[in-house]
């Protein structure tokens, strides 16, 4: 199967596929470990930025295609229905899903605006790359919606009041119950 984590910054994506990883013997594929070559290296926005995402996600697709069809993949991302790029991104994951003959699973995570204020300043995201000032990120209070489309199943989880191992073990008990699988 491939899992689909879909949510705004700081809703926790990374700290919850990582423990669905552990749990599920997954391979993570981070959005931070195909954007922040991007980040690096060219101007944001320019036309080097989506050619250096588009080349990275080429690699990390290709990996995928040569795992054994028995590990899960996880993807983390933030793609809202109003960017293009958002939407091309999206559809590349399904496309992917239905190249490897994966079951796409799509999660969509999300929490009230004010504690993902709160989450977004929170200091351990700016060692990691990771946006840090909640005036630049204009997300669900801004009318911005998620993507949530193209799934084989798909579930949604407020996070905001649930530490991250309660949602991973919502999240969890979604995967099996979807996939037939008893708790291991």
């Amino acid at each position: 199967m491939i899992i689909h984590i879909n949510g705004y910054p700081g809703v926790g994506k990374l700290t919850v596929a990582r423990i669905m990883a552990e749990a599920l013997g997954a391979r993570v594929v981070d959005n931070h470990s195909v954007y922040n070559l991007a980040f690096a290296l060219t101007d944001y926005k320019s036309t080097a930025y989506y050619e250096t995402l588009e080349a990275v996600r080429a690699i990390a697709f290709e990996r995928v295609l040569e795992l054994p069809q028995e590990i899960p993949v996880i993807f983390t991302n933030a793609h809202m229905t109003d960017s293009e790029w958002g939407n091309a991104n999206w559809d590349a994951v399904v496309d992917l899903a239905r190249r490897r003959g994966s079951e796409l699973l799509v999660l969509v995570l999300d929490c009230a605006p004010a504690e993902n204020d709160r989450r977004i300043a929170s200091p351990d995201r700016a060692q990691k790359r990771k946006l840090t000032d909640p005036s630049q990120f204009t997300g669900n209070w801004s009318g911005r919606e998620l993507i949530d489309r193209d799934g084989d199943h798909m579930t949604h989880i407020d996070t905001t009041g649930l530490t991250p191992e309660e949602t991973a073990a919502r999240a969890l008990a979604w995967v099996r119950e979807t996939q037939g699988l008893s708790e291991s």
